[in-house]
This record gives structure tokens, C-alpha cells and sequence, in this order.
């Protein structure tokens, strides 16, 4: 979803060299982009954020209510644009920079597919700095739903203790494969412990599980690796 056409080709061509990807629709605003996902029903959809008409924080928010089995990825022009945080409340799964390189995209797109989130350590940084701050405020994004409440108590201790222990390293930053080195199990036993960690905490993604932990005070900033 783009509104120039040359950057749709662009991403077009990148995916569709690519065996395990088939792009199955275009659109060039937010309208056009809900009614695709209704029609369409797709996996993933990369997700252009200022666009004439209805922006892109609009159509995610609309999309993810109506498919919550979709998940979107953000193309942003900065990694530090409030628009993409904004997406990100509105339910999307992860930021992709339109100048990324065309492994970078596809490495992106499969985490988000996978389940992991799209986000390396220092975008993560600022995610928290960004979104932390107005999570319950009362500056709601236009078109996104309602953020929660703070938490008044931690919601992790209906968690098993290794549930607990790969909701910590999720909050970190870390991917399944990544957790599974880290605890010395599989990487489907990983994903899982994921699995019933969303369900019991009553998150959609793994950004919103970072987010919780970062409020709930489970893991500081100093905790998570460098992009090194």
C-alpha cells in the first residue's frame, strides 16, 4: 500500500523474486488498502503511512480489527517518524525504512509472517521511548483503537516459569530462534510458549508484550543487545 506507484513496482519486484512470497494486490491509499484486505484476506500487508485520503495509522487500525489474522508492516521514510509510533498503537506488527535493502525487506517480512516483530534493538529503544509515554494517555490516535489502562497489578503471574522466562527474552528484543539458543529448547517449543504467553497476557504481538514489560518494569533499556 503506497501512493506512488513506482515505490509499489519497486517492492513488486523485490517480493516476487522470491519462491515463498506472492503479492496478491496493490493499493494507493488507506480506502482502497481496507477494501483489498477484506477481499484479499493476505497474510501481510506493507503499509505506506502518509498517503492522500486515509492515511496509513487509519487503514492498519481498520484492518487489524476487521482481519486480526493480517499483520502489518509499516514503510516509513525515518525510523524516528511519530507516524509509524502511531501505526504501531494502532496494531502494527513492525517498521520497514523504504530505503532498506531488499534482504532487509524480505527478512522483515518473514519474522512479522513467523511471528516475531520487525524491529531491531535500536528501533525498539525507540519505540519505548516513543510509545511508552502515551500508552493509556488521552491523546488517542485518530482512528486507532482505545489503548488500555496501565496495568494496577502484573498480569505475567498467571505465566509458568518458563512462560516467564521467554516473556522476558521476548522483551529484549529477541526472536524464536534467538530464545531457543538462549534457554536451550526448540525453536517450535519456543513458539509455543509464545502462543499461550498472547493468549494469557491477552496481547495481539510480541511488540505489545515489549511494551508491557517496559511498563511493568521487567526489563530496563540496558537490557536489550546492540545492534552490533
Amino acid at each position: 500500500v503506497d501512493d506512488q506507484e513506482l515505490i509499489r513496482f519497486g517492492f513488486r519486484r523485490g517480493l516476487e523474486a522470491e519462491d515463498d512470497r506472492v503479492v496478491i494486490g496493490e493499493a494507493a491509499d488507506g480506502h482502497a488498502a481496507i477494501a483489498q484486505a477484506a477481499a484479499l484476506r493476505p497474510d501481510l500487508v506493507l503499509m505506506d503511512i502518509r498517503m492522500p485520503g486515509l492515511d496509513g495509522i487509519a487503514a492498519t487500525a481498520a484492518i487489524v480489527r476487521e482481519h486480526p489474522e493480517t499483520r502489518v508492516l509499516v514503510l516509513t521514510t525515518f525510523d524516528l517518524d511519530e507516524y509509524a509510533f502511531g501505526a504501531i498503537r494502532a496494531g502494527a506488527s513492525g517498521f520497514l525504512l523504504k530505503d532498506a535493502q531488499r534482504h532487509e525487506m524480505i527478512s522483515a517480512i518473514r519474522a512479522v509472517h513467523r511471528g516475531d516483530a520487525a524491529l531491531a534493538p535500536r528501533v525498539t529503544r525507540m519505540l519505548l521511548e516513543h510509545v511508552t509515554p502515551r500508552l493509556g494517555s488521552a491523546a488517542a490516535v485518530p482512528g486507532s483503537p482505545a489503548e488500555p489502562a496501565p496495568p494496577t497489578e502484573d498480569p505475567t503471574t498467571g505465566l509458568t516459569d518458563r512462560e516467564r522466562d521467554v516473556f522476558l527474552e521476548i522483551a529484549r528484543g529477541l526472536t524464536n530462534a534467538e530464545i531457543a539458543q538462549v534457554l536451550f529448547v526448540s525453536e517450535s517449543t519456543v513458539k509455543t510458549h509464545v502462543g499461550r504467553i498472547l493468549a494469557k497476557l491477552g496481547a495481539r504481538d510480541r511488540i505489545h508484550l515489549v511494551i508491557l514489560a517496559h511498563r511493568l518494569g521487567l526489563v530496563d533499556d540496558d537490557a536489550l543487545p546492540s545492534d552490533s
